[in-house]
């Protein structure tokens, strides 16, 4: 069985995963804090509840799509790229807003949680309920972006699905090391590392996303003549002739074939393809340098050091 594919997803996961367990860690020394343990079980609830709903929506989306396929059985070929397409530009956008939202408020995340936990134990006899709340949508955002990421490669079977149960137990045994084992890891460091390799696999679905769009248009256009305009590009000329994303930039398939080992692995992590089209190239470099740019501008270190704020995070 080829795992490279659980490579993204373990990544994703691992990442996600440490920030859920930065947030329930503080909510559990923050109730340990006020000696108020016995909504500690609201805690945990949260934790398996979210995960639980994740998966629940990755289940959904999938069984969504085959019934589709299904329903319109002389459009099946067309319903698996599109879907892939669709929920690829969905896992583009949420895991790029992710990665930039979290990297400018990782240095407000102790004190903002420590608020949100104040003002649901200030609810009543609703503490727990609001504790419960907090934790659950905490996991189930993080978790549902893992969800859509493994929906857009679905194709691939199972295996995605292995990375991510991997990277959620990594995330665990982090959690657990940092608030109960008394190690000490750079969280800013960690995150900035594993926010380059996302970047990366971003920019990756970003060729796929194309890809998946271009064979659905060719696709269309062999199904129904009528919308073989869609193809606005088509060398008939070429050996790998493309519908959508223009004249080949390089094929590299004899020197570092993607289906194999290293190039397996390249393609996992950093979006590398055998064969790219100009369309793909450009789209590629501009993801880069665009939401690279603004990524890598968040990581600039406040001119205030050291705030009351900041000190949570570095100190674990």
């Amino acid at each position: 069985m080829d795992f490279s594919a659980a490579l993204p997803t373990f990544v994703i996961t691992l990442r996600e995963g440490v920030e859920a367990a930065l947030v329930v860690g503080i909510v559990l020394a923050c109730l340990e804090k006020a000696k108020a343990q016995q909504l500690n079980p609201w805690v945990y609830g949260g934790v398996v509840t979210g995960i639980v709903a994740s998966a629940l929506v990755g289940v959904l989306f999938i069984a969504g799509i085959q019934a589709l396929s299904i329903q319109y059985p002389e459009y099946a070929s067309v319903i698996e790229p599109l879907m892939e397409a669709v929920f690829g530009v969905i896992a583009i956008a949420l895991l790029s807003w992710m990665l930039i939202w979290m990297t400018q408020q990782a240095r407000f995340l102790k004190a903002e949680i420590e608020d949100n936990v104040t003002s649901a134990m200030q609810q009543g006899d609703a503490a727990s309920w609001g504790v419960f709340a907090l934790i659950f949508i905490a996991v189930l955002r993080e978790g549902f972006e893992t969800v859509v990421f493994i929906v857009a490669k679905f194709q691939q079977g199972i295996v995605p699905a292995i990375g991510a149960i991997a990277g959620l137990v990594a995330a665990v045994l982090i959690g657990f090391l940092l608030f109960k084992g008394g190690i000490k890891i750079n969280i800013r460091q960690f995150f900035q590392v594993m926010g380059i390799f996302l970047l990366l696999i971003v920019a990756g679905l970003v060729v796929g996303a194309l890809k998946h769009f271009d064979q659905t248009a060719t696709v269309l256009g062999q199904i129904n003549p009528q919308l073989e305009m869609l193809c606005f590009y088509y060398d008939q000329m070429a050996q790998d002739p493309s519908c959508l994303l223009g004249p080949m930039a390089w094929n590299t398939s004899n020197i570092l074939p993607d289906n194999q080992f290293p190039g397996l692995v390249f393609k996992a992590l950093f979006g590398y393809r055998a064969k790219i089209y100009w369309v793909q190239a450009v789209a590629y470099l501009f993801f880069l340098f665009t939401v690279g740019s603004i990524y890598l501008n968040s990581l600039k270190v406040p001119t205030v050091a050291n705030t009351k704020s900041e000190q949570p995070i570095q100190e674990n």
